[in-house]
């Protein structure tokens, strides 16, 4: 084990903007820590990473969340823990989403999202996308500028996963509304709900409630009458949880690689050369983002049993931190890591979206969402730049990131274009 002074993973403000010398200096001394101020094993190395993604029976997911916080609800006693979880499961947050389930109810709930992200769903929800790209850019386009974060990413990752979840269109707005940072007024009275997940909960609660009731040929009718592998009927709160999850995970993972894949596209003219003369760059392009700006900028498990990881010994109890940027930067798997490259012929190895049972269901449509909305805003425009007022000259770019351990993403992507000369 490796035992020396390092910044706290948790608070440290100097680990925001650019924690990747950081990661490397962690790996070089060895690719799994026990660090010293939460007691959690820190994974930098990709191999090791793969290792807990895959090894579900010796770690569970109920800490996927929060991780070490708030602390466990138990005393860690004897050599696997298994029991204890589950005595005190109910005292874990956020334990009854998706993501925190382990076998066999996560093997049960995810099979009510593999019904909904079918390819021909999938299919479907892409040409909704094209379509909505084009009325998003509209409302920024005269004005030659936008703030992509909040005009652009936001609202475009919220309505898709509406679309694809069978939202009325007209009920659209008040999702925006509500859930996109008040980017579109709310309307017939509609007050404003201070917590997002509760707008969720009651819209989808009367959604399935209202489709079990009377079935139509819809998509929402599909979710509401979804069934378990076993072929037993969820009870209306599971149902509404596994919409809640691909939203809440959804939006905000999709706007933050939004914002990354634009960055880039702004700040190298000779990227943004090549994928307007070469649209069939454009999903690799999208591939390599995840690797660099990986959106998840961390994971956990909680260890069941003893194990040994990347030659460290973990105790049942601890928790382990996937650093998936820094496991997708491991020069062991990448060449050049800190390298963009768009011909990187292994860059679909990245772990942006996890591996395993637990990898991000939401995937696919992460990708899809990602080359639609560069290849409209290609098609658009004849040349796309970074704000130089608001985010400085070139070489000397002021970006700010979100001060998150859990999340990787900027605040606010400013951006100035110029539209396709008339022919």
């Amino acid at each position: 084990m490796c035992d020396f002074d390092e910044p706290d993973l948790f608070t440290d403000e100097s680990l925001i903007d650019d924690p990747h010398p950081y990661y490397d200096r962690l790996r070089g001394k060895c690719p799994v820590q026990i660090e010293p101020h939460h007691g959690v094993a820190a994974v930098t190395g990709y191999d090791e990473a793969v290792a807990v993604f895959r090894d579900h029976s010796g770690y569970s997911s109920v800490n996927a969340v929060t991780g070490p916080f708030p602390g466990l609800p138990f005393e860690p006693e004897g050599d696997d823990i298994g029991a204890l979880i589950e005595k005190y499961r109910d005292h874990f947050p956020m334990n009854e989403h998706l993501v925190t389930l382990d076998r066999p109810q996560h093997t049960a709930h995810r099979a009510l999202l593999r019904k909904l992200l079918t390819p021909r769903r999938l299919q479907e929800n892409e040409a909704f996308m094209r379509r909505l790209a084009d009325r998003q850019i509209d409302e920024f386009f005269e004005r030659g500028r936008c703030e992509l974060m909040g005009d652009y990413a936001k609202p475009f990752s919220l309505l898709v996963i509406a679309d694809l979840l069978g939202v009325p269109e007209e009920d659209h707005r008040s999702f925006r509304a509500q859930l996109a940072g008040g980017s579109a007024p709310l309307e017939n009275g509609e007050v404003p709900i201070a917590n997002p997940l509760e707008f969720l909960e009651e819209r989808f609660t009367a959604y399935v409630e209202d489709r079990r009731r009377e079935p139509r040929e819809d998509v929402l009718t599909s979710l509401a009458t979804a069934r378990f592998p076993d072929g037993t009927l969820p009870e209306v709160a599971e149902v509404v949880r596994v919409a809640c999850f691909l939203f809440a995970a959804g939006q905000d993972t999709t706007a933050r690689l939004l914002t990354s894949a634009f960055r880039i596209i702004a700040d190298r003219p000779d990227l943004q050369r090549l994928l307007r003369d070469e649209r069939d760059r454009v999903p690799v392009f999208v591939e390599e983002t995840l690797r660099m700006e990986s959106p998840v900028k961390s994971g956990f498990r909680l260890a069941r049993t003893p194990t040994t990881l990347g030659g460290v010994d973990v105790a049942p109890g601890t928790t382990v931190m996937v650093l998936n940027g820094a496991v997708n930067r491991d020069p062991a798997r990448f060449e050049c890591p800190h390298e963009f490259r768009v011909d990187r012929p292994n860059v679909r190895e990245h772990l942006a979206f996890g591996r395993g049972v637990h990898s991000c269901p939401g995937g696919p449509l992460a990708r899809i969402e990602a080359r639609v909305s560069i290849e409209r805003f290609l098609d658009r425009t004849s040349d796309i730049t970074v704000s130089e007022a608001r985010h400085g000259a070139p070489g000397d770019r002021r970006y700010s990131y979100e001060p998150t351990y859990i999340l990787r993403g900027l605040n606010e992507l400013h951006l100035e274009f110029a539209p396709v000369p008339e022919s």
